[in-house]
């Protein structure tokens, strides 16, 4: 995975499951950190977010409570999640849900950005790697392997949609 494994080394309880993910964007980091810092936007680059309202806290330190309601076909409409930590040095965030009408209940994630090793070799740092990890209860009458799926295909989804966004704005054609 690269130089931020150690934020990814989840224990998982009996009754978790928890995964990660890595995409490499053909885009600088700052920029693709721009827009992952969103706790209080993340619709700009997920795409299953219709809307985001910040409950509590600036939205971009610990502590903030943000409010998004998803899209249609999703089980649950809407989710309240919890800034944990949001470090603009070492470019890692961690959120949890902590309420909603959904089943992913003691949800964490953590995201971690740097730049790709061998364009850090060429003396080029275009291409960023955004790796994300979470560890969720599974839901009684649930198994282990479909609340995984459920989450693993949210959060790939999520990290296509980042790169889609991210690598237009850095003026790449998909």
């Amino acid at each position: 995975m690269g130089k931020q494994d150690n934020h990814h080394n989840k224990t998982l309880l009996p009754n978790q499951c928890g995964s990660s993910h890595s995409q490499i964007i053909d885009a600088p980091l700052p920029l693709v950190w721009s827009i992952i810092r969103q706790f209080d936007n993340p619709q700009a680059h997920k795409q299953f977010i219709k809307s985001c309202t910040i409950r509590a806290g600036d939205g971009g330190t610990a502590g903030s409570i943000r409010e998004v309601t998803v899209s249609s076909g999703l089980p649950g409409s809407s989710s309240m999640e919890r800034l944990d930590k949001l470090d603009d040095d070492k470019h890692v965030m961690n959120f949890s849900i902590v309420g909603g009408d959904h089943k992913l209940a003691n949800y964490s994630s953590i995201t971690t950005l740097h730049k790709e090793d061998e364009e850090e070799e060429k003396g080029g740092s275009r291409k960023t790697v955004v790796t994300q990890s979470y560890v969720v209860d599974v839901p009684a009458g649930s198994s282990k392997e479909d609340t995984c799926l459920f989450a693993d295909t949210i959060v790939g989804c999520n990290l296509r949609s980042l790169a889609k966004v991210t690598e237009k704005m850095a003026g790449k054609k998909l």
